[in-house]
């Protein structure tokens, strides 16, 4: 693997001394994100894979970033353990470089933390060529800056990880589904009150039917703390087998809210918007003929389809609310201008973004597309 290093690192000075771009690419299964134009040479990671350690007492991995995610989970899930926050996969493809990058997590999120707050120290190259190894494997082992975790959400556009490490939990022994039928206002407000207990919610879903709007609440943690929460919640109790490929469904966004993006032959698909707002926030007044959203993280998270027009609606509408909005998915090649899907309001915050870039990739080779994205 020493060998596959040094070829990235002797690729990424040829393309500094020769000004061109590198566009970092894993698996591609994250390609799609923002409807931005991908820039620059394709760089591969995969050849740069496999777990490095492995310590389950210790709850610690090290993995380089061309390790295919579907292998790390599998080896996690032999000790009986995880990676909470739920990675999606969004393709067979998925590395663990492209899940730190992407920094997205799935339905556990607002229960156990980011991916960000599972990330122990990285390896990565610099656009000077330069190997640099920040954080470490354990939790508290940073002075000063936590550059580590700059680099998850970054798209690639501060460096090429070239190895992570990374925190795991066990998996919990007490898991169970609850289904409850209410509106999104009703939903909301169950969830705030659940929030305020010393329940073990993990994950929700909540999502308008054909009938009527239905809301999912998974618990997981102690098997007595779970039984008593379902004793307290109400709702109908669902079987776990059966329910476990719809959580997988929502994590991969392949539930059938998700489809019901395609309009008609003679239409282009609705794009889909992540609208990210506190989880107290009530119901949002989207624009006149814009569907119910879906709604994840206990109210925190809300999945938008819309038609590109409402683009700036929806961002006010997010905005009003204390969070943000971006476009997640774009349903057809008329892409926003970059600064469009990554909506940053604060010039401040656009400040650090550049100064960040200028410090890690001073002659912005790296994903050149998404790096004036992710800074306007």
């Amino acid at each position: 693997m020493e060998r596959v290093l040094q070829q990235m690192i002797e690729r990424v000075r040829d393309a500094a001394a020769h000004q061109a771009p590198l566009r970092i690419r894993g698996g591609g299964s994250k390609d799609f994100h923002g409807g931005v134009p991908l820039q620059g040479e394709a760089l591969d990671t995969r050849a740069y894979r496999g777990v490095v350690s492995y310590e389950p007492s210790e709850l610690v991995v090290t993995a380089r970033a061309g390790t295919p995610l579907v292998e790390l989970e599998a080896l996690l899930a032999e000790h009986g353990q995880c990676l909470a926050f739920e990675p999606p996969h969004f393709g067979a493809g998925a590395t663990v470089g492209g899940m730190v990058a992407a920094g997205l997590s799935g339905p556990g999120r607002a229960s156990v933390g980011a991916v960000r707050d599972f990330v122990l120290g990285v390896e990565l190259i610099n656009g000077r060529a330069e190997h640099l190894t920040f954080g470490g494997q354990v939790m508290k082992n940073v002075a000063g800056y936590d550059v580590s975790r700059l680099m998850v959400g970054a798209w690639g556009t501060l460096g090429l990880l070239t190895q992570v490490s990374l925190k795991v939990l066990p998996l919990t022994p007490g898991e169970s589904t609850l289904r409850f039928d209410c509106d999104q206002a009703e939903a909301l407000r169950r969830l705030h009150t659940w929030g305020g207990q010393p329940l073990p919610l993990n994950a929700s879903c909540w999502l308008q039917t054909a009938e009527a709007g239905q809301l999912y609440v998974r618990l997981r943690g102690a098997v007595a703390a779970v039984e008593a929460a379902c004793k307290s919640m109400g709702g109908e109790r669902l079987d776990n087998a059966a329910v476990a490929p719809d959580w997988h469904a929502c994590r991969e966004q392949t539930l059938p809210w998700f489809a019901a993006r395609t309009q008609s032959p003679a239409e282009p698909p609705l794009d889909l918007w992540r609208l990210s707002v506190p989880d107290t926030a009530p119901v949002l007044a989207l624009p006149e003929g814009v569907a119910a959203p879906l709604v994840e993280w206990h109210g925190a998270l809300r999945w938008v389809q819309a038609p590109r027009k409402h683009a700036a609606a929806l961002y006010e509408k997010a905005l009003l609310a204390g969070g943000s909005a971006s476009l997640f998915v774009a349903g057809s090649a008329g892409s926003l201008k970059a600064e469009g899907c990554f909506a940053v309001h604060s010039a401040a915050l656009g400040a650090i973004h550049q100064r960040l870039r200028q410090a890690f990739d001073p002659a912005g080779l790296f994903n050149p597309a998404r790096a004036g994205a992710v800074g306007a």
